[in-house]
């Protein structure tokens, strides 16, 4: 299991350092990429950089004008992700852009990401850990409370509240015992805090809420970070498990 560390500030966009490097053991040749999660507006710089970029989301209101705004994809695709027309090993980069808390049947979603990943390949995940305190009170907010909170909470201009459904695999236990199980190899695992309602205007407030929390659980659901985020190659040895 790979060392979990901390992404400072300085550190820099790890992600597209990791893309260029394999596009220099590639001898420069086109990435494909998947943006899975695009409705959010999360990228990769690519600046240099011969890509074909696809993005992938739910058909959802909040998430449509997102994904129809973005102009750094060639392709893009709404609906249900279980149904996206991805064929096997199309894509040398599949970024998951907190996507994989917000729906349901992820483990199955996800199957269909990394079947479309050329061996070799890099699965890029960002998401938010269900086990944190802050993602304890996103997947308990009823739904109308989050509606009603988001305004009040998050920051201009952040696209939501979405769903918040956090199955097992959204969390580092159960990403880990999936890339075990499936053969894939975890290169590196940071641990970071950018909740929406630690950013915004009552950010004092929501930290007050999760210290609170993480005491009356003896600190079960820490308050340390609220965000994951890996770098997970696919192997190139016909012998592993091929998904």
């Amino acid at each position: 299991m790979s060392e979990v560390r901390w992404w400072p500030s300085t550190q820099g966009d790890v992600f597209s350092l990791r893309v260029r490097e394999l596009w220099t053991e590639h001898l420069g040749r086109r990435l494909d990429i998947l943006i899975a999660g695009c409705g959010r507006g999360d990228t990769i710089d690519l600046d240099r950089v011969e890509t074909r970029v696809t993005g992938i989301d739910e058909d959802l209101p909040r998430l449509r004008e997102a994904v129809h705004a973005r102009t750094d994809l060639d392709a893009r695709f709404l609906g249900d992700l279980r149904a996206a027309p991805l064929l096997p090993r199309t894509f040398d980069v599949v970024h998951v852009a907190f996507l994989l808390e917000r729906v349901r049947h992820a483990e199955l979603v996800l199957d269909r990401m990394v079947n479309a990943l050329r061996p070799g390949g890099l699965l890029l995940i960002r998401m938010r850990d269900r086990t944190t305190a802050y993602g304890f009170y996103d997947r308990h907010l009823p739904r109308w409370a989050r509606r009603l909170l988001w305004p009040r909470l998050a920051p201009a201009g952040a696209v939501g509240p979405l769903p918040a459904i956090y199955e097992q695999v959204a969390s580092r236990e159960g990403i880990h015992s999936y890339c075990l199980m499936r053969g894939l190899m975890i290169a590196e695992d940071y641990s970071a805090t950018s909740g929406p309602a630690l950013r915004g205007p009552h950010a004092p407030l929501t930290r007050a809420a999760c210290r609170v929390l993480s005491k009356l659980t003896a600190g079960r659901l820490p308050t340390t970070h609220d965000e994951i985020t890996l770098i997970i190659r696919k192997p190139q040895n016909h012998f592993a498990r091929l998904i």
